[in-house]
C-alpha cells in the first residue's frame, strides 16, 4: 500500500512539473501549444507541428514557389486573406493552378527598402503573409515582428532562413513527368519535401506531387515509392498498355531485325551468284 501511495505521489509531482514546464514554454513563445492551427493541404499535415499552420508562428521555406503557394492554397479557399511581399516573379496563374483563391491574394512585388515595415503592416490585417527578405534582419526587428504576429495571430511564411522558425521546409529530388523521346511537355513534378522542427528530433520527409499533371498536390502512394518486383509491372501489362517508350523500343527492335534479314537475303543472293 505504501508503494502505491509513493507511486501516486510521484506521478502527481511529475505531472505538476510537466504542467509548469508547459506553462513556461507557452509564456516564452507567447501562444498555447494546443491552440487550433490554420488548416493547409492534407499532404503537409505530417510535416507541420500540429498538422497545420500555427497562428502567430513563422515558417522558413526554400525558394520553391510551388511549396509556398501550396501552403497558402487551403487558407485562401477557407476565406483567409493571404499576401506575398517582395516576390515580383510570383505569378497569379501559377497561384491559381495550385488552388490559391486570387480574390483573397494581395501581391506587393516591390515594397522597397522598408519591406519589413510593409510586412508588419500587412500582418495586421492578413492572416497569412509570405515574404522574401532581400537582406538580413536584425534580432531586435525579428523580435518586434514576432510579437506582432503573436498579437494578431498571423502566420509568416519566409522564403529563406528565419530565426526561431516553427519549422523549416524545403523540396528536393525533383522528378518531372510528361516528356517522351523528342516530344511532349512538362506536366507534373514529384519531389521530396523535408521538414525540420524543434518539436521533433529527426527530419521528416514526404514524397509528393508538387504539382501533379492536373495541378493537384498529393502524396505519392507507398506503392509508388516501394521497390519494383523482380519483373517490372509494365512488362506484365497488356500490349495496349505499353508506354510510348516501350513502343519506341519495340519499333526500333523490329526495324533492326528487318535490316538484319535484308542483309542476310543479299548475302544469300551473292553466294548463289558466285556458285
Amino acid at each position: 500500500m505504501r508503494a502505491i501511495v509513493r507511486n501516486e505521489a510521484l506521478r502527481q509531482e511529475q505531472g505538476g512539473d510537466v504542467l509548469r514546464l508547459k506553462a513556461q514554454l507557452e509564456r516564452v513563445q507567447g501562444r498555447r501549444l494546443e491552440a487550433p492551427v490554420l488548416p493547409t493541404h492534407p499532404a503537409f499535415a505530417s510535416l507541420l507541428p500540429g498538422g497545420g499552420l500555427r497562428p502567430g508562428a513563422a515558417y522558413s521555406l526554400g525558394r520553391s514557389a510551388s511549396l509556398l503557394l501550396a501552403l497558402m492554397a487551403r487558407p485562401s479557399q477557407d476565406g483567409s486573406w493571404c499576401a506575398a511581399v517582395g516576390m515580383p516573379d510570383l505569378g497569379a496563374e501559377a497561384a491559381e493552378s495550385l488552388g490559391v483563391d486570387l480574390a483573397r491574394l494581395v501581391l506587393v512585388p516591390d515594397p522597397g527598402p522598408r519591406w519589413l515595415a510593409v510586412t508588419a503592416t500587412i500582418a495586421e490585417i492578413a492572416p497569412v503573409v509570405a515574404v522574401r527578405p532581400p537582406t538580413r534582419v536584425a534580432d531586435g526587428q525579428v523580435s518586434r515582428l514576432a510579437a506582432r504576429l503573436r498579437d494578431r495571430g498571423t502566420v509568416l511564411l519566409v522564403q529563406g532562413p528565419w530565426p526561431q522558425a516553427e519549422a523549416t521546409l524545403d523540396v528536393g529530388d525533383p522528378q518531372w513527368s510528361g516528356v517522351g523521346r523528342g516530344h511532349g511537355y512538362l506536366a507534373g513534378r514529384e519531389v521530396t519535401v523535408t521538414s525540420m522542427s524543434r518539436r521533433w528530433p529527426r527530419i521528416k520527409r514526404e514524397r509528393m506531387l508538387l504539382p501533379g499533371a492536373n495541378g493537384e498536390v498529393a502524396l505519392v502512394s507507398p506503392a509508388v515509392e516501394a521497390k519494383a518486383p523482380v519483373a517490372p509491372v509494365h512488362e506484365a501489362a497488356p500490349a495496349r498498355a505499353l508506354t510510348e517508350e516501350r513502343e519506341y523500343e519495340e519499333l526500333q527492335r523490329i526495324e533492326a531485325e528487318e535490316r538484319r534479314q535484308e542483309r542476310l537475303r543479299i548475302a544469300m543472293r551473292v553466294l548463289e551468284a558466285v556458285s
